[in-house]
């Protein structure tokens, strides 16, 4: 057997975020779900199957995140030899003696980001983010060699802690961008110099971030960095707002292209591309899309993220847009994240105020319902998040959020209910939101968001592209027409026998007094081959 000497870094990402979600970027919202509540086998291979992996234990697509400090490190000295970006279920044939540092890029790392600690409070569970965040701290490869442990991404500020991080057997954590701050992070790991053990990235300008050298999940490329809206709870709000020349966005379209990936977009607001302040430039967001469909070899475009109140100021644009994406033809839909939030002006007005611009606090119920409208006639189907607990929030706001809801359920869509974590300028001044505050007005809202999501995810999984295809897509069809009658059965129960009391149900089901999983999905849980 041949000897593994090792690279001397490598790169990678816990496995829930080494997947392409069988082609749905959406569905690796599966990464927040509690472990549980479905087999690991049918998670992992029908929910978030693994990326490609090459022979040598490299990753064919990786997360956006890793493949900038990737392109990072290449372009500051570092040899192409000996930097790879490694699956973390291979770390075996990577990590060997010569090995002296893994650099990981973590969403959620500690599972109590808001999607994530929703849903593991709700069902007492711990998330597989977490889980296989630690699972990657302890493999047995890491173990061995002693590498230094080197973390970054969006949730890096949960490893802020320095108990956290010595628990963990982190070395350094790197919060915001860090482009411009690992190549010397780096350096100092592999002369074995002591490291920093926080460090905080700065904005790094537009011209200075490097482009990906190789593909990333689902083709994701980055057109701008920052929002600027200044909602109080919000990290991205903390960075400066910068976009991307189209010459930059069209080479990394190109990479991944050359990897079979048609481009999905990513911005906090893609709407906002090359905007004056909030002032959206709407003929360089028409010539972005232009430029991106029209690029040769690109069949379809993808975006992540869309404001309301930019939507509301430019039905035109949205129009634009549409006709250019060809969205509507053969079912074809363009889904984005927005943020709803609440439907409580006073709200918008004490913690938000940015993100209803160029509209007042007062007209953001409307300005979210005329959203919705001008979405809906254009073929977009938004996935819009609340947040449940905001500091301040009293009855009559969350009334207002179900008035709100209610008027949304003409048009299709989902809303995800979400706890509110103290993030932002609000860390350390409030306390994140947790079941046990929950008021009966909150379990109201909860449930309407369900009910909502339910009736239309019927309709979507028969139209959504990854569960249109036959195979797995079948299969995938077929479970979430299942769940979604379990668990209209289950808000039936809720209703009915507890008076909208999710959190005594909840307590039941802890109990073992009922059982939120159907009777198919418990004997499948039993049976040893499938474990």
């Amino acid at each position: 057997m041949k000897k593994i000497e090792g690279y001397r870094i490598v790169l990678t990402a816990d496995r829930t975020l080494m997947s392409e979600y069988n082609g749905g970027i959406f569905l690796g919202f599966g990464a927040c779900v509690p472990k549980g509540l479905i087999p690991d086998w049918l998670y992992f291979s029908i929910f978030c199957p693994s990326v490609d992996v090459n022979d040598d234990g490299s990753v064919k697509h990786a997360p956006y995140g890793t493949r900038k400090i990737e392109a990072a490190l290449l372009e500051n000295g570092f040899k192409r030899e000996e930097v790879i970006v490694a699956h973390p279920e291979h770390l075996e044939k990577i990590i060997g003696p010569n090995t002296k540092v893994v650099g990981i890029t973590e969403n959620d790392p500690l599972g109590i980001g808001p999607a994530t600690s929703t849903f593991t409070q709700l069902f007492n569970k711990e998330a597989y983010m977490a889980i296989k965040f630690k699972e990657l701290l302890n493999n047995p490869a890491i173990k061995k060699y002693k590498p230094k442990i080197i973390v970054g991404g969006a949730g890096a500020w949960q490893l802020e802690d320095k108990e956290i991080r010595e628990r963990l057997g982190i070395d350094c954590v790197v919060i915001g961008e860090g482009e411009k701050v690992v190549s010397s992070i780096f350096e100092k790991a592999l002369n074995n110099e002591p490291l920093p053990e926080v460090v905080y990235g700065e904005a790094v300008p537009e011209n200075d971030i490097p482009l990906i050298k190789e593909p990333t999940i689902d083709g994701i490329v980055e057109i701008a960095r920052g929002c600027g809206r200044g909602c109080d709870f919000c990290v991205p709000n903390l960075q400066q707002y910068r976009c991307f020349p189209i010459e930059k966005i069209l080479k990394e379209v190109e990479v991944n292209l050359r990897a079979g990936r048609n481009p999905l977009l990513h911005a906090e607001d893609v709407l906002r591309y090359k905007a004056k302040g909030l002032e959206l430039n709407k003929e360089a967001v028409i010539n972005l899309f232009k430029e991106v469909k029209n690029y040769p070899g690109v069949n379809s475009v993808g975006i992540s993220h869309f404001a309301l109140s930019s939507v509301a100021s430019a039905p035109d644009l949205i129009e634009e847009i549409s006709n250019i994406v060809e969205s509507g033809k053969n079912r074809y839909w363009l889904s984005g994240q927005t943020g709803i939030e609440t439907g409580s002006p006073r709200l918008i007005k004490d913690h938000m105020i940015g993100k209803c611009k160029p509209f007042k606090p007062e007209d953001w119920p409307q300005v979210v319902v005329d959203a919705f409208e001008i979405l809906s006639k254009n073929s977009w189907v938004p996935c819009a998040t609340l947040i449940l607990g905001l500091p301040g929030e009293n009855e009559k706001d969350i009334d207002l959020t179900i008035d709100l809801v209610e008027e949304l359920k003409v048009f299709k869509s989902l809303i995800v209910p979400l706890f509110f974590v103290s993030e932002g300028r609000l860390k350390n001044k409030s306390e994140s939101f947790n079941i046990e505050k929950m008021m009966s007005k909150h379990f109201e809202l909860f449930l309407k968001c369900w009910e909502h999501n339910l009736e239309w995810g019927e309709i979507l999984i028969n139209e959504y592209p990854t569960t249109r295809r036959r195979g797995k897509g079948y299969l995938l069809r077929a479970i979430f027409s299942y769940g979604i009658k379990q668990s209209k059965r289950l808000i039936h129960i809720c209703k009915k026998d507890y008076e909208y009391n999710l959190l005594a149900m909840i307590d039941d089901f802890r109990k073992r007094k009922m059982s939120a999983a159907p009777l198919p999905l418990r004997i499948a849980q039993k049976l040893p081959f499938l474990k």
